[in-house]
């Protein structure tokens, strides 16, 4: 599995969803390193879904993230995480666990499903003329950010 968006919903209750509203709202993810829990296991495949307009605003009322501002990412990811690997619950706990390359992985996955539609361009590498996508110049936002 190739790390990014993956193009295939997720779910049998994504397809449904998706074929009612047109909107993609879940998108797998493999983190480059990985999630080890306590017995070992390393979990590096998972789920993230759209934010809501809630999930951006709920973590300022969290008194971690009154205390220390840069929590907010972390609090964040744990709302919209909705799987990784066989971990049953991802809270702000397990997100603060995660390797650094993982969490600036994750943080930009987050703005990348997140940021506003058509904010990437399509572009060809000059050596080997394989298509792929860039961010678009001035979409660059930190995450929690509207």
């Amino acid at each position: 599995m190739s790390r990014g968006v993956v193009a295939e919903p997720f779910s049998d209750a994504q397809t449904t969803a998706e074929a009612h509203t047109g909107l993609r709202t879940e998108f797998s993810f493999e983190l480059p390193r990985g999630y080890v829990d306590s017995a070992g296991t390393v979990h590096r495949v998972g789920t993230m879904r759209l934010a809501t307009a809630r999930d951006e605003l709920s973590p300022l009322i969290d008194q971690r993230v009154r205390e220390n501002p840069a929590y907010l990412g972390v609090v964040l990811l744990s709302l919209v995480i909705t799987r990784l690997g066989t971990v049953p619950d991802v809270h702000a706990g397990l997100v603060e666990r995660l390797f650094a390359a993982d969490l600036a992985y994750l943080q930009d996955f987050y703005r990348r499903i997140n940021g506003p539609a058509g904010s990437e361009e399509a572009v060809a590498c000059p050596s080997c003329g394989a298509d792929f996508a860039l961010p678009a110049p001035g979409t660059g936002r930190r995450l929690g950010e509207s």
